[in-house]
């Protein structure tokens, strides 16, 4: 009888045992569906994390807050800082000004050079028809003394007869006197005065004949005598330079 009794007990305990574990087997998906869906809508409804700061990130470089200048609070150190700027400029651009001109006076003739520039010369003992030989640059000029003649004969060339055309007025500022340089145009020796076919300059180095004008007329020569600047400062005084 009691071992009746003990088993039905221990039937009616496995049966609930049973039952209890089919129920909590059904309800657990359903309750981990809704759980979920709770902690979802609780992370969406947080807040978002705030970012760190400098420090939080473990710098410890604080130059920046330290040497940083508040233009508020401390208005005399940007006065300062401007006006120090300002002075460097300054000197800066004195300093090129000093060396553009520095540099502009060395490219600039010295005083003995200026001197030998130009030169003036008396012509007053100069006789009609004769020439003399001055020194201008280093370079030898002859002025001569031309006759009513001479004056009359390079007039009357036609320019159709000269290889480097030019009229005889355009070569002088006063008829009776010629100023050129003695180079020859052909490889820069000095003609002989008073000598060739022309009866003006001839180079004996290749042949070059000259009038009385000092243009070419005959030989290799390809231009005439250069005329050099010049100008009268006296009846009898010429400046050439």
């Amino acid at each position: 009888m009691n071992a009746f009794r003990l088993a039905s007990r221990l039937s009616t305990r496995a049966s609930s045992q049973v039952l209890s574990g089919g129920l909590r087997s059904t309800a657990t998906p359903s309750l981990r569906l809704a759980q979920g869906f709770q902690s979802s809508n609780i992370s969406t409804s947080l807040p978002a994390p705030k970012a760190p700061a400098l420090h939080e990130l473990g710098s410890v470089d604080h130059s920046f807050e330290d040497d940083r200048i508040d233009r508020v609070a401390e208005p005399e150190r940007r006065a300062f800082t401007y006006l120090l700027l300002s002075g460097v400029r300054f000197a800066y651009a004195s300093t090129a000004r000093v060396l553009v001109v520095k540099f502009v006076s060395s490219m600039s003739a010295s005083a003995d050079v200026l001197a030998l520039a130009s030169a003036e010369f008396d012509v007053g003992g100069i006789q009609p028809g004769k020439t003399i030989t001055v020194k201008w640059r280093g370079k030898p000029v002859f002025i001569r003394h031309r006759t009513p003649a001479e004056i009359a004969t390079e007039a009357s060339v036609s320019l159709a007869q000269l290889r480097d055309e030019e009229t005889d007025d355009d070569r002088t500022l006063k008829p009776e006197w010629l100023v050129v340089l003695g180079i020859c145009t052909h490889l820069g020796c000095v003609p002989i005065n008073g000598a060739g076919d022309y009866n003006g300059w001839f180079c004996p180095c290749h042949g070059s004949h000259y009038d009385v004008s000092g243009r070419i007329r005959k030989g290799p020569a390809p231009l005439k005598l250069e005329v050099p600047p010049y100008k009268f400062t006296g009846d009898t005084k010429i400046l050439i330079g």
